[in-house]
């Protein structure tokens, strides 16, 4: 059988209210206040630290690379404190990883967050153990888009990186499957379902019930 692979934020688990949170703390510490409003700002905190950072700076036309950088380690120490205050795993998605591992599939995680943190989050949200391979951001010296992270993280479940798919909820996943050589399955219940059409990728998952049989019909 192939091997399964996962994203993270936004695939399995929404993460945005707790990424925000964290990066309001730096926000407050800059004098600027709650900055980011999960309501509106749900896509961008899925797209890591620094775009939360680089967006809320922008908004006050204070951008600027180094203030970044500088607070970037604030937010992970923010965001390790309060990891799972209101993050929650998508509906049905451990479900279809049990039914996928259950029919034989092998099934990992490739995060651009870091690896520790992934790992604890997992870890509180009570599911790290079904996972067979984690590869974060720090995990190798590439990261998603770069095909590696991917392969690394198939060859950790027991898998052949030739024969497998990706699960994700954006461009950064549907590059690093086409990167590979493999195909993408990009989810649709995300804050940016709607832009998952536009990027083409093998398929469309609307619900995670329907998992199981859309792997099955990309990869045997």
């Amino acid at each position: 059988m192939g091997t399964v692979i996962f994203d993270l934020d936004g695939t399995l688990a929404d993460t945005s209210g707790d990424l925000i949170a964290a990066a309001n703390v730096c926000f407050r510490q800059m004098g600027l206040g709650d900055v980011l409003v999960p309501e509106q700002d749900a896509g961008i905190a899925l797209r890591g630290g620094r775009m939360m950072l680089r967006h809320g700076l922008e908004r006050h036309a204070r951008m600027d690379p180094d203030v970044v950088e500088q607070y970037y380690p604030i937010l992970l120490e923010a965001y390790a404190c309060a990891i799972d205050t209101h993050t929650v795993l998508y509906p049905g998605a451990m479900q279809a990883v049990r039914v996928l591992q259950d029919t034989g599939y092998g099934v990992g995680i490739c995060t651009n967050k870091p690896e520790a943190l992934a790992d604890l989050l997992l870890t509180r949200l009570g599911v790290r153990d079904a996972f067979a391979s984690m590869v974060g951001a720090d995990t190798l010296a590439v990261r998603k888009p770069d095909p590696e992270p991917l392969r690394e993280a198939v060859r950790r479940a027991g898998g052949d990186p030739e024969h497998c798919v990706l699960i994700g909820d954006s461009d950064t996943d549907r590059n690093t499957a086409r990167a590979a050589g493999v195909p993408s399955v990009l989810v649709t219940f995300g804050p940016s379902g709607a832009d998952m059409a536009a990027l083409e990728p093998e398929a469309l998952l609307h619900r995670f019930d329907d998992l199981p049989a859309v792997v099955r019909g990309l990869i045997g």
